[in-house]
Parts: structure tokens; sequence; C-alpha cells
């Protein structure tokens, strides 16, 4: 009698590779790689524009930070200034000088005569203290300066004011002559000019500008541009004329 072969007992039989897919030769590796994770070579144009960028980008990156570095040197130098005239104030305690007009003398108007209409030559003489108020400044009065005297907006005469240096505490009373040639009134002022008399209020603008020079010591500064400007009232526009009133302003151009 035949012995019975059981299902179990047969050899496992392996499935056959479908016929779609090759098989890979004897001593070969296969290396499964799963489906979410793709390995792409870019093109080259892409490459190209990345590197591009790239370049940009540090170019830009360096023009950022030189414009940090400029506007930090900037603050830095402010705030230097700033520290060293604080202590230039604390040390010095600057003041500001002062100017007043003391006397003017006045010459060749006479506007009764028909010469008035077709020219006058006016001749001013102008007493002028500055007085400068500091301990340890003193003030050059440098060249290129100029002195004028108006009548509302018409200009009598002009000059020059004389150049010299002015130490510390120190008041300067200095004359400068203005002249004036052909100046020409209109009626409306000829008669503008007999009714102030008459009421002895003849309001006069004398403007002084003179270029001067601070010296601290043995350091002097670059030039920087007084001006003053006085509003002057006479009683009469004659060589014994009296300042009735007078007003001053000062200002200065740094540069």
């Amino acid at each position: 009698m035949a012995d019975r072969v059981h299902p179990r007992d047969s050899p496992p039989v392996s499935p056959k590779p479908p016929l779609d897919k090759p098989v890979p030769p004897p001593g070969t590796y296969v290396i499964k790689i799963p489906k979410d994770i793709v390995h792409r070579v870019p093109p080259p144009e892409n490459a190209r524009r990345y590197e591009q960028y790239t370049r940009k980008k540090h170019r830009r990156n360096r023009h950022c930070c030189c414009l940090c570095w400029f506007i930090g040197i900037i603050f830095i130098l402010i705030a230097l200034l700033g520290i060293a005239a604080g202590i230039f104030y604390l040390v010095f305690r600057p003041k500001a000088p002062n100017y007043t007009i003391e006397n003017i003398t006045i010459r060749g108007i006479n506007i009764t005569s028909p010469s008035s209409t077709t020219g006058i030559s006016p001749e001013f003489d102008v007493t002028v203290k500055a007085d400068n108020p500091n301990d340890k400044i003193g003030i050059s009065y440098e060249k290129d300066s100029s002195a004028e005297i108006f009548y509302k907006d018409m200009r009598l005469c002009n000059g020059i004011l004389p150049s010299f240096y002015q130490p510390s505490n120190n008041v300067t009373v200095f004359k400068t002559m203005l002249k004036g040639n052909g100046v020409k009134m209109s009626s409306e002022d000829q008669r503008a000019l007999v009714k102030a008399q008459t009421k002895q209020e003849v309001q006069l603008m004398v403007k002084l500008r003179a270029p001067v020079k601070i010296k601290v010591g043995s350091v002097k500064t670059w030039k920087i541009t007084v001006k003053v400007d006085c509003d002057l009232m006479v009683d009469k526009l004659t060589a014994n004329a009296k300042i009735v009133s007078r007003s001053c302003t000062f200002r200065v151009d740094l540069w």
C-alpha cells in the first residue's frame, strides 16, 4: 500500500516573478526607495539663476552693511560734536556781543531844495559801540564788511567798518563814514521826510555786516558773519541831529 503524501510535506513552491519586471543579475543589490522621496537633478538654467540670485543677495548685504556703518559713523560724529559743544559752553560760557549806535551826524540832505528830486549826496558819520562781555573769547573783525543806511526801502548811503581785534571783556567805540551819490527821492518821499522832520521823528534803518573770527586762546574759528540791524529815530537830518530812540537786533551766520 502506497504512503500518503500530505500537502504540508511537499516542498514550497516559490512564485515566479512577473515577466514584465527584469530580474537583476546575480551579485547585485536592490535598494528600495519610498515613493514620497524624489531625487531630481535641476536643469542647468535653474543652476545659473540660483547663482545669480546668490550673487545679488551677497552684494545687497554688503551695501546694507556699508550703509549701516556710514549712518553709525555720522551718529557718532554728531554725538562727539554735541559733547564738544557742551564742554565748550561749560568751560568758556560764551555770551553774545552787544552793538549800539551811539551818535550820528548827517550832511548833504536838504529836502527843501530842488536838487533833492534830481539827486542828493548824503554823508553820515556813525559812531558804533561794540561790547564783548566774554571772559576768555576775543573777536577779530575782518575785511569785506559793509554798513548801509536806509529810509524806508531807499538806500541813502553805504560804507565799510574798520578791521580790528577786540579782546575779551572789552568795549570798543569806533566811527565809520557812509556816503551816497546821486540818490533820487520821489516827491512822495520828500513830503514824508518834511513831515517827519516837523514831528522830529525821522525813522532810519542802519544795517551792519561784519565777517569775524572768534579767538579762544591761540585757536581761531572760520569766518562768521555778524549781522546787526538797528532801527534808529532822529529828530532831524542835519549835522547836529540827535537820536530819539534806537533798537538793535543781532544775529550770526555760521557759514
